[in-house]
C-alpha cells in the first residue's frame, strides 16, 4: 500500500499526538481532532490539517485512527450524529486506545451498519515507543481490513495481526496483565536491593541478556531508584486495564490470583494514594506505604 491513503486521528494526547507526528512524517495525508483543541494544534507544524469538529476529521478518511481514553468515550464519539454522517462507505475505523473486547465488537457491529470495517489495534510501549514509532500493535479484524492499514500501522510500530475483531484487544489486555504484575515484581526486587545496600543500577546492569531481565526491570527499575514517575502510562490507565482482564478472565470462568492482587494494589494507589495521574512505575510508591516507609 502507498502512504497516498488519507488517515483521520481522533485524540491527541500523550500518545495520539506523537502517533499522529510519525504518520504525518510517513508522508501520509493526516487530520487530527482532539476534544481539547489545543492539544492538536502543535501537530500544525509537521503537516496535520486540524479538525474543529469529529466529523470533519473524518470526512474524507480512508483510515479512521481512534486513540480516546477507554470504550465509553469511543462510543460517544462513534454515536455523534454529524460524524455518522460524515464518515463515508468503505472507511476503516482502527480502534487504537484501549477497550474491552465486547466493547470493540459492538463498535465493529455498529460501523458495519454504516458501511465503514474495524480493525481493534491497541498499543504496548507508552510515551516512549510512541514518540519512536517502536510501538507493539496487536491487531484484531479481518485479514483484508488489516491488510489495508497495515501501512499506516507500520508507521507507529510493529503491527501483528493476532486474530477476529477483539482479539487485539483480548491481546492488550493480556499485555497489561503481564506489565502490571512485573512492575510489582520490579519494585518489590527494587525496594530490597536498596534496604539491603546493593547498587539497583549496578544489579539492573548485572541482570541484563539473563532470565530476569526485561524493558520493565531496566526503564521502571531506574524510574523506582530516582523516584521519577511523570506519567508514561497513567496509573488509572493500568487500573481501567487490570479491570478489564480481570472481567474477561470471570467470563471465561477463569480466577486470576496474582492479577487481583496487584490490580487491588493498583486501586489503592489511584484511590487511596491520589497516585492516578502518575506513571504505573508509581506503585513502588504504594509498596513504601505497605512497609511503613516515606518517599524520598
Amino acid at each position: 500500500m502507498s502512504n497516498k491513503q488519507r488517515v483521520a486521528v481522533l485524540g491527541t494526547g500523550l500518545m495520539g499526538a506523537p502517533m499522529a507526528r510519525n504518520l504525518c512524517q510517513a508522508g501520509f495525508s493526516t487530520t487530527v481532532w482532539n476534544r481539547t483543541a489545543a492539544k492538536a494544534t502543535a501537530l500544525g507544524a509537521f503537516g496535520a490539517v486540524i479538525a474543529g469538529h469529529a466529523a470533519e476529521a473524518v470526512a474524507e478518511a480512508d483510515i479512521v485512527i481512534s486513540m480516546l481514553s477507554d470504550g465509553p468515550t469511543g462510543a460517544l464519539v462513534q454515536a455523534d450524529t454529524a460524524l455518522r454522517a460524515a464518515v463515508r462507505t468503505g472507511t476503516i475505523w482502527v480502534e487504537m486506545g484501549s477497550i474491552k473486547p465486547e466493547e470493540a465488537r459492538a463498535a465493529a457491529e455498529d460501523l458495519r451498519q454504516l458501511g465503514v470495517s474495524y480493525v481493534d489495534a491497541p498499543v504496548s510501549g507508552g510515551t516512549k515507543g510512541a514518540e519512536e514509532a517502536s510501538l507493539a500493535i496487536m491487531a484484531g479484524g479481518a485479514p483484508e481490513d488489516f491488510d489495508r492499514v497495515t501501512a499506516a500501522l507500520s508507521a507507529m510500530g510493529r503491527p501483528v495481526h493476532v486474530g477476529p475483531v477483539g482479539a487485539g484487544q483480548l491481546a492488550k489486555l493480556a499485555n497489561q496483565a503481564i506489565v502490571g504484575i512485573a512492575i510489582a515484581a520490579v519494585a518489590e526486587a527494587m525496594l530490597m536491593l536498596q534496604k539491603g545496600g546493593a547498587d539497583p543500577a549496578a544489579v539492573r546492569t548485572a541482570l541484563k541478556g539473563g532470565f530476569a531481565d526485561s524493558t520493565i526491570l531496566q526503564l521502571h527499575g531506574a524510574r523506582m531508584t530516582h523516584m521519577d514517575f511523570t506519567p508514561g502510562g497513567l496509573c488509572a490507565l493500568q487500573l481501567k486495564d487490570l479491570n478489564n482482564a480481570l472481567a474477561e478472565a470471570e467470563s471465561f470462568g477463569l480466577r486470576l490470583p496474582t492479577l487481583e492482587n496487584t490490580r487491588d494494589r493498583f486501586d489503592h494507589l489511584v484511590y487511596e494514594m491520589d497516585g492516578a495521574d502518575l506513571d504505573h512505575a508509581a506503585l513502588y510508591l504504594e509498596l513504601l506505604a505497605r512497609n511503613g516507609l516515606a518517599a524520598q
